[in-house]
């Protein structure tokens, strides 16, 4: 006779997940910061083309490890402060320094109290960076996906390192471009503490992107293996200027500042 159900032997508890998949995110991360602790090495030396680099290859490892962690189910708490902690060498120090040896120190020449201003306004870029990534770690997951409320320090670092690369490839030394650089620092020192929006990419109802975005994506991938210097910078300069114009914009409906 078959037994019935209450005499079945209880269901084997399910088998714990592998310990390497938890390491699995965490070493993606540790990349991230390996990238960005290069990027300061080879700044220093006048490497400036193989730091840009390695802040590149420190943003898509830093993509990587949350998409990894949530597709495996291995988020947690250690994993994220450890991310922020890497984003702050990766996309704070790194991007910082590159600037700072590369054009910054120069305003020196100017006289000594530009060299402290150029000291200093690296130094306002690695604070705004920490100042943002400890508002997005508070306020995550209360705030609307589709935004990011500041310039996203990734970002921020991007469109740094765009202009050290696609200035240097034009040919153009950091001594020339030096007063760039101090207003570039700290505009986007300043755009990260911002309250203004900056589209996110993240705010497509399942995930599922449109087919133009896609189409968009593999244009842009193209023209990197074109001219990634050149194409970095455009799209840098397009998307940190379109949180500002947006808002602008935004404003001047009808209705908005009674909404």
């Amino acid at each position: 006779m078959d037994p019935k159900p209450d005499d079945q032997a209880p269901a084997a508890p399910p088998r714990p997940r592998s310990r390497h998949i938890y390491l699995l995110p965490n070493l993606l991360t540790t990349a991230n910061m390996f990238a960005g602790f290069y990027a300061i090495l080879a700044a220093a030396n006048g490497r400036f083309e193989a730091a840009c680099v390695a802040v590149i290859v420190a943003g898509v490892f830093d993509g990587l490890d949350g998409r990894v962690a949530r597709m495996t189910g291995t988020t947690s708490e250690f994993g994220v402060q450890y991310d922020s902690l890497s984003d702050l060498l990766s996309f704070g120090m790194a991007p910082a320094l590159v600037m700072y040896h590369w054009a910054l120190a120069q305003l020196a020449l100017d006289g000594g109290v530009w060299g402290k201003v150029g000291w200093a306004a690296a130094f306002l870029y690695v604070a705004c960076a920490a100042l943002r990534l400890a508002r997005f770690n508070v306020s995550a997951g209360s705030t609307d996906k589709r935004w990011f409320i500041g310039l996203a320090s990734p970002a921020s670092a991007g469109t740094m390192i765009s202009v050290v690369w696609c200035f240097t490839e034009l040919g153009w030394s950091g001594d020339e471009m030096r007063w760039v650089a101090l207003l570039v620092t700290t505009a986007c020192a300043l755009l990260m503490v911002s309250r203004i929006r900056f589209f996110s990419f993240k705010g497509w109802p399942g995930d599922r992107v449109p087919f133009w975005f896609m189409v968009l994506v593999v244009a842009v991938l193209v023209a990197l293996l074109i001219d990634a210097p050149k194409v970095i910078f455009a799209v840098a300069v397009i998307y940190v200027l379109s949180g500002p114009i947006g808002g602008l914009l935004q404003r001047r409906r009808p209705g908005a500042a009674s909404a």
